[in-house]
């Protein structure tokens, strides 16, 4: 028994026919017709008078229909409150995201997803991205925004946006292209281990151990901030995400060299862990993240 075979005797019972019931339920007679049958035979009970015309509901059919009507409006409102419970935004929501996407892209999103949703209660925390999927896994996070793909079987993401990644630095002779297989060549400085962008950087520009630093120096920051005064005093280079581009000043964006040979991107996502997911909020802020991001990407 299911809430079809319900609807269709409810249907018949309102059209008195079976070929007019069919057309209301956009199925073929010869389907309606199997169906209640069959639902006939699962109660053991006749409901309709298929002899006379137009078709008679049964004594004991009466009862039944009765009985089919609330079932149906029952899910009926269960439906429409389901949907009415998924179009809430609202209540408390605990956000990880990692350090080189939260300093650039929370004043892109944080005021407006506030001011959206005034019944929202953010809590935000800067963490790692090894840090993230264990706090996912145990229910510490609701959800995150990291940069994917990330090697876990169980977390699942939604990707928000593709960034460009540009390189920040200094050329001989005032150069301002570099071709991306020069990189490896370069003199680049890198984030702390731990961050996945410093990851990424060393896969994308084949850099090997860098004998480029002066001896005397080891040096890894957590911040572009310390990674761009680097640079500038060394005369080396570093990359950085378009989006914290917004924040250099107009001295340091002239310092922002021009790739050739190939664009360097990095995926950004937000990932939950399906038996924790808040699937309304997931679904929405995936799509008010890219909205917003994309006014600001080129």
């Amino acid at each position: 028994m299911n809430i079809h075979q319900l609807e269709y005797i409810l249907a018949v019972d309102q059209f008195k026919s079976f070929s007019k019931a069919a057309d209301y339920c956009h199925v073929t007679q010869a389907t309606l017709s199997a169906m209640v049958k069959k639902l006939e035979e699962q109660l053991d009970i006749v409901i309709f008078d298929r002899k006379a015309n137009p078709i008679v509901v049964t004594e004991n059919g009466k009862e039944i229909l009765v009985q089919a009507q609330q079932v149906v409006a029952h899910a009926q409102a269960l439906l429409a409150s389901s949907k009415s419970i998924n179009s809430k935004i609202e209540g408390r929501l605990k956000l990880g995201i990692i350090p080189t996407i939260a300093n650039s892209l929370m004043p892109i999103i944080l005021k407006p997803i506030l001011e959206k949703y005034p019944q929202l209660v953010l809590e935000i925390y800067e963490v790692t991205t090894h840090q993230m999927m264990k706090n996912l896994r145990e229910g510490k996070l609701d959800m995150g925004i990291l940069s994917t793909p990330i090697a876990s079987n169980d977390l699942e993401t939604n990707l928000l946006y593709e960034e460009p990644v540009h390189v920040y630095g200094y050329l001989d002779h005032g150069k301002k292209t570099i071709k991306k297989e020069e990189l490896s060549k370069q003199r680049i400085f890198l984030l702390q281990e731990g961050h996945c962008l410093r990851d990424q950087i060393i896969q994308w520009c084949d850099l090997k151990k860098n004998k480029h630093l002066p001896p005397n120096l080891l040096f890894e920051s957590n911040t572009f901030d310390t990674l761009l005064n680097l640079v500038d005093e060394f005369q080396g280079m570093t990359l950085l995400p378009e989006l914290y581009l917004r924040n250099l000043s107009d001295q340091r964006k002239l310092q922002v060299l021009d790739m050739v040979g190939g664009e360097i991107t990095r995926e950004v996502s937000l990932c939950f862990y399906r038996p924790y997911a808040k699937w309304n909020i997931v679904k929405q802020l995936s799509v008010d993240v890219a909205q917003l991001v994309n006014q600001f990407i080129n």
